[in-house]
This record gives C-alpha cells, structure tokens and sequence, in this order.
C-alpha cells in the first residue's frame, strides 16, 4: 500500500477486486493504519488476509477482524515474555512509561491485564507527549526501580536524560524498553537532547530490549528443507547490497502458510466434495472462504522464524531478549511463546550491582539497641557504687551504738542507703532493651523499673528530710514544750511518702498502663553498600496519658525536694553536726536537681539515639546516689576517724552583736523546762538578753576572784585536783538525744554532793584567819563553783541541752560588795536539746 496512505491503500484494494481476477487470499499489509481498513472489510469478500510485518496490536481483536492473520507477532506478543521474565528474577512491583501514541498505549493495556492475576503489583502508571521527565521523577517518588518502557527512539533518548539527571540508573534501576529500535539508535537523537552523550550511554547501560525474534536460532531444518541459519545465508547472497528488512523470515514463512493452507483446503475439498475445487471460488461462496479459514487456523510447522503456529489468528512465535552492553546490544535469552518456556543465555546478562536489581526499595527494620559495651561499662559504675552503698551500710549497721552514728538516726541512714541501692538497681533494668530480652519481657520491664527507681528516690530523700524534719520541729518548737520524736515516727513519715507513690504508680498500672511501643525513623542507606534500605526502629515505654501521669510523679518529687530545701533552710543555725545534716542536703539537692533538670532535657532530645539517652541517664542516676550517699557519710566517716567527740562536744558561744540580732528573731534552743517554772517561761525569750548581761557582769566577778587566786599558787593546785573532775563531768555532757535522763542525773548528783553555798553563811572556824587563807579556803571555793555553775549552764550547755541544771545565784552577804546585792536571789532553769 503506497505511502501507507489510508485512501490510496483502500483504492489499490478495490481495483484489484473489481478489475482484477478472483484472489484467493490477501497477502501483505505493513502499515497498521492501511492495513486495519482492509482487514476490516474482508469479511465482505470472504477473503482471508495474511500480514507478515502489520505488528500494531488493534489487528488482535478477533470480532473486528475474524479473517485476518499474521506470521508476525503483534507487539501485545513481548508481554507474556516481559511477564516470564518478572517471574525469572522475582519481580513483583513494576512501573510503566508510556508514551501517548495509540499503539504504545495499546501494548501498556494489554500488558495491565497479563499482569493482573499474576501477583505482580504495577505501582504507577505515568504516560507523556512530549516531556517525560515530570514522570521519570514521579516514578522514582513512588520507589519504582524496575521501569516497563513504551515509547520509539526519539523519545528514548530522552527518557533516558531524564533518568541520568533523576539518577534512575546503575545497580538499583531495571530499564525494559522496546527491542526494535534501530542499531545505533541514539546517535540519530542525541543532538536533540539537552544531555551528553556519556551521561546518555550511563544511563543506557544494562536496559533490556524486548522484541520478536527475525529468526530462528535453532539449527533445525525448516519445512523448506533449510535450517535458518542456511536460509539467512542464502538470503544475504540473494540480496546484495540492498537494505536488509528484520520481516523477510516472516515474509518467506509467510508463503508457506499460504501454500500449506491451499494445500489443505485442496485436500478437503477432494475428501468432501470432489465436483468443487479451490478454482471455483468466488468473494460471494462463503462456503470455500470458511474452508481456506479453517485450514489456515491448522497451520503449525517448523519455519525460519520459528515454529509457525496461530492462536486466534496471532503468530505464536519466539521473543528475544537483548541487553545494551558496553554501546551494543547483546542477546541475553529468549521466550518460546508456545512452549511458555524462558531460557536465559548463561552468563550473558550483566547487571550493575552484584545481583539483580530489587523490584523496590528494600526496607530493613533494624533496632537501634543499646551497645553492649557501653552497657558493660556502666554496669561496672552501677556495681562499684552498689559496692560503696553496701560498704555505708556495713559502716553505718557496725557503729550504729557510737554516739555519733546513734545521734544521727541509723535507721534512716540504712533507708537512705537502701533507696540509692534501689536507685543504682534500676540502671540495669533501663539498658535492657529489645537486644536482650523479648517484646513481652520488655514490657514488663517498662513497668518494673518505673517502680524501683521511683520508690528508690523516695526512700533516700524521704528519709533524709525526716531526719531533717525532726530536728526543725525540736529546734524550732517555739512553745518550748518538751518534745520526743523517736526513729519509728520518722518510719511513718516515710512510709506515708512511699504510701503516696504506690497509689500513683498503682493508678498508673491500673488505668492507662507502660506499653512497649515502636519508633520508626527515616530510612538509611546501608553501611555495607547492599541495596536495600535501612529502616531504624526504637523502642519506647509509652501510654496514652504519658504527659499527664509523668507530670503527677515530676510535681510530687519536685514538691518533696522544695519541702526539703525548706528544711534544711530553717535548720541552718543548729549548730549540731550529729544531728543536722541540712548543709549536706541542701547540697544534694542541688545537685540532684540540677542533674535531673539536664538529665531529663537532654535525654528528650536525644530519645532517637539510645546509646546517648541510656548513658546520660545511667550517668544522672549514679551522680545523684553517689554524691547523696558521699555526702550523709562520708563526713560522718570522717569525724569518726579523726575526732568521734567533736560532732558533741559544747561550744561556747561567742556573744556578738550579730548573735544577738539573730536571737532577737529566733527562739532559743532550748526545749523543756523545770515543771516548777513552767508559769516563767513564756517570758524566758524576752529576759534572755538581760540575763547574758547579767552573766557578763558575773565574769568580770570571776576573773576578779580568779587574780587573787593568782597570788596562792598552792591552793590552785589543790582546786585543780579535787575540782577538775567535777568541772570535766559537767562539759563532757554529749549524748542528748537517747541519753538526756542519765546526763540530768549525773548533773544531779554533782550538786548533791556539792551543795553551793550562800554568799551569807561562813564558818566560824575561819573568822579569825588571814583573809587571803579565808577566799582559799573550801567554803569560798564551794562558793565559787556554785557561782561558776550558772555561768557554765549559760554560756555552754544552750548549745547541745540535756541538764536539768540547778543554779543558785549569789545570795546577798553582809561582806559582799554592793553591786552583788541587786542581783535577784535566784535563776532556776533546765536547759535541754532534743
């Protein structure tokens, strides 16, 4: 048909009918376009048509065009080799790159419903006119790595640019494109693209070309008696130096069906009816043209293309698969459309990577886990100050009867040992993750180490405020009533601290409880060069509430350590090591908090990398136990060690104008009094300034006394030896928590036996002597330690407490200087500490 021109084809065709003689059948129809006309009108003439180059896959449909065939196979035949081949490698996700020409949207149709069914997944469908880079880049947005082209040559080197500058190419992209384009195809458009030509044949290398097969590759001999390769030979020679057309072997088969068809027809017409012959046909017997019909759907021999065989009236034939290496296409396999057979030429096919490209982005979930040597590390740190806890409590359990660990509550200390063991315990739950035990057992660990850690950081700072509870409320007591507050009061209180924690976790568990729960993060090129994908997951312990129930626990702890840095603030001025820790925990406070304060940021923000998380955390938790229990005791270690008295000993006060600013705003330290007194001691605080007035006044007495003293040195050797004792009983008073009542007896029972003397009253035995043997003598020495007494319970034993001190002051004597007559006749009062 001349210029494949539709009027001037259907022309030629009607003047052959008209003018020329019967045919018997039609031979030929190359352009798809001319060719379909004709086909579709032959039914009208009872003439069968046989094509051996018309590929375009509209001449399938059967209802349309029942009498025509072709030896050629349509290109709707490379499908079912496309399919084989997805099954060959495994490829079950593909995406299709169509160009809007009819015949290329055909073929993609057809292709959709030979996938359908066959668990091959088609993920994104992109079709063109003129620009397809807006869909090679669609295409690589959807993940599609193995690409099903149509489109001719022009459009090729452009999908290809397009490819290279999208970075579609190489060991991770699979390109399957139409097979027919012509040798060297791309240099006839490359100056049309906007790409080089390197980047070009880049992103070329490795496509695989799909197309039917011009002849066999089998040495078999054909019904001509030739094997193809003889034919192809014969044909070269016959040929010359004319332009060789891929359809020759289909235009040779093609005559030979023609002639085994009439063969048949022939044969049939003998066996049935022996009057007609295939001369007597005409385009009006329908009779002979269903004959010529059926004897052609017979047809199956061995040809130069092939096994020549028609289903529906489609060629069966055989694809081929060429693969574009190194700037030339190579065959790489073939597909028998009758056998449903794939063969794949050994070693023929090369791939970019070391293995067939993935059909999609293989994702690998892989669980960001906690290092096992970080883990051992810091589980080394755990175990040392697990070891150094243990090593206070045999310190604390084996001194507990030393007045210095007794006066510190060695109850609460083995609490507050106890909750940092419990505190440092729970870094080996939080460094176990997925890695180490299953999803189940990491649930539950998600709920346990909640707990200890909770209950671990109460116990310790429970008890340590107790502690510091007790003494505010003893030193602070402005009522000054007596007041016993033993260590099971103080079990109570922390007991009613924990009693708060368990209701909450308790309500936690029971409402909305710790669920494991999985993070997942963007993917991640593999470090080992694989093509797949990297996918990091983390687990977390989470609920629904989360915020909520953490911001209940955060408010309570953080409302435990503002009401101990209340108390330790109050308790600042007691001036009692042994009992008032409030300058250690103030600094533990501190530090603890602070800690948990960066601790808890920067842990939030680095929740995505588990190793950082879990050392800082690990890190916060061993800080805040080691420097908590370091500073409880460690000191106490210490004063033990250098100086077990000095946590007790009295101190005298130094009387300045500060301390008597500040005594103006705080009560005194004294906490019980004489029951006969009872009615005086509310005004006590406002008569304690004048009454250390007063005492001043009595000094500057004793040291008067104390010169003349100075004048009989043998007699100071003689008050030392029999008074010493005495003075040291009275100043070596310590203990005055869990032994006031033995303290007040042996104060007691030094006055019982030294009853002071009145000021008035002297022996009349010493009346006559010298007056400097008279003030040596041991009635004036009486006196004076009866004077001395007040000035030792005043100056000294405020300070820790625990006498119940009698003090008689000078009584006026007709021999004693004037200004000692105003002194009131006498001062009784009991100082005491806790």
């Amino acid at each position: 048909f001349p210029q494949c021109d539709n009027a001037k084809g259907l022309k030629a065709f009607y003047d052959a009918i008209k003018y020329g003689p019967n045919h018997l059948m039609v031979f030929g129809g190359v352009c798809a376009t001319v060719t379909s006309i004709i086909a579709e009108s032959l039914k009208g003439w009872n003439l069968v048509q046989l094509s051996f180059a018309a590929t375009t896959p509209e001449l399938a449909d059967k209802k349309k065009y029942p009498y025509f065939f072709r030896t050629v196979p349509s290109d709707n035949a490379v499908n079912p080799a496309i399919l084989k081949l997805l099954k060959h490698y495994q490829w079950k996700r593909v995406g299709t790159l169509t160009q809007d020409v009819q015949r290329f949207s055909e073929v993609r149709n057809d292709l959709t419903g030979v996938l359908y069914g066959e668990d091959i997944e088609i993920s994104d469908t992109e079709s063109f006119s003129n620009d397809p880079c807006t869909s090679v880049k669609k295409l690589k947005g959807n993940d599609v790595r193995i690409i099903l082209g149509q489109f001719d040559e022009e459009m090729a080197v452009k999908v290809f640019c397009c490819a290279y500058d999208e970075e579609m190419y190489g060991s991770k992209y699979q390109w399957i494109i139409p097979g027919w384009y012509e040798n060297l195809w791309w240099e006839s458009w490359i100056n049309s693209s906007q790409c080089l030509s390197k980047n070009l044949l880049a992103a070329m290398e490795g496509y695989i070309g799909v197309d039917f097969e011009p002849l066999s590759s089998k040495m078999i001999k054909t019904i001509s008696g030739r094997t193809p390769q003889q034919y192809e030979k014969e044909y070269n020679a016959k040929r010359g130096d004319g332009q060789s057309s891929k359809f020759h072997g289909y235009a040779y088969d093609g005559i030979w069906v023609i002639a085994k068809t009439l063969q048949r027809a022939m044969k049939y017409l003998n066996a049935t009816n022996k009057h007609q012959k295939i001369e007597d046909f005409n385009y009006t017997n329908h009779k002979l043209g269903k004959i010529f019909l059926d004897a052609m759907n017979e047809t199956n021999f061995f040809g130069v293309t092939g096994q020549v065989v028609f289903r529906n009236g489609e060629r069966m034939g055989t694809i081929k698969f060429t693969q574009f290496q190194e700037r030339k296409e190579v065959k790489v396999g073939e597909y028998n459309a009758v056998a449903d057979e794939l063969e794949i030429i050994n070693n023929s096919i090369r791939f970019q990577g070391l293995e067939p490209p993935k059909d999609k982005t293989i994702i690998q979930e892989e669980l960001r886990k906690i290092s096992l040597p970080l883990y051992s590390i810091l589980s080394a740190l755990t175990i040392l100050g697990m070891i150094m806890a243990s090593a206070f409590l045999f310190f604390n359990i084996k001194n507990r009867n030393q007045k210095l660990i007794k006066m510190s509550s060695p109850y609460m200390n083995n609490l507050i040992i106890l909750g940092g063991m419990l505190s440092y315990a729970s870094i080996f739950l939080f460094g176990l993750d997925g890695s180490f035990v299953s999803e189940k057992t990491f649930e539950t660990l998600c709920t346990v180490r909640t707990w200890i850690l909770t209950v671990g950081y109460t116990t310790a700072f429970g008890a340590m405020f107790a502690k510091t509870w007790r003494v505010h409320a003893i030193f602070k007591n402005v009522k000054m009533k007596k007041k016993i507050i033993k260590d099971q009061k103080l079990l109570v209180i922390v007991g009613g601290m924990l009693l708060i924690d368990l209701c909450i976790l308790i309500c936690w568990q029971v409402v909305d409880p710790l669920r494991r729960t999985v993070e997942k993060y963007n993917m991640e090129p593999d470090p080992a060069g694989r093509d797949i994908s990297i996918r990091p997951i983390l687990e977390h312990c989470e609920n629904t509430h989360m915020t909520i129930w953490l911001g209940i626990v955060y408010a309570y702890k953080g409302l435990l350590m503002l009401f101990g840095c209340f108390l330790a603030w109050e308790t600042r001025n007691v001036s009692i090591p042994a009992l008032n820790d409030s300058k250690y925990i103030g600094m533990s406070v501190y530090n603890v908090g602070i800690m948990c304060i960066i601790g808890a940021a920067v842990s939030f923000l680095t929740r995505d990398q588990p190793n950082v998380q879990f050392c800082i955390v690990a890190l916060v938790i061993i800080f805040c136990s080691t420097i908590t229990l370091c500073l409880v005791f460690v000191p106490k270690l210490i004063t033990l060690r250098t100086n077990p008295d000095a946590a007790t000993q009295n101190r005298r006060f130094q009387f300045t104008q500060n301390q008597k600013k500040e005594d103006s705003k705080t009560s005194t330290s004294v906490t019980s009094v004489n029951q006969a007194s009872t009615s005086r001691l509310e005004g006590l605080q406002s008569e304690n300034h004048r009454l250390r007035m007063k005492i001043t006044e009595l000094d500057k007495d004793l040291e008067e006394v104390t010169m003349q003293l100075q004048d009989t040195p043998e007699k100071t050797t003689y008050i030392k030896q029999n008074h010493y004792q005495d003075l040291n009983d009275i100043l070596s008073i310590r203990n005055f928590t869990d032994s006031k009542d033995g303290e007040k007896a042996i104060l007691k029972n030094h006055l019982d036996q030294n009853p002071p003397a009145q000021w008035g009253s002297s022996d009349p035995s010493r009346t006559s002597k010298d007056p400097i043997e008279d003030i040596n003598s041991p009635e004036h020495i009486q006196r004076r330690l009866s004077l001395q007494l007040p000035i030792l319970h005043h100056a000294y034993l405020p300070s820790i407490g625990g006498v119940d001190a009698s003090c008689a002051s000078p009584c006026v004597s007709p021999s004693a200087s004037p200004r000692h007559r105003h002194v009131p006749p006498s001062f009784r009062v009991m100082v005491s500490g806790l």
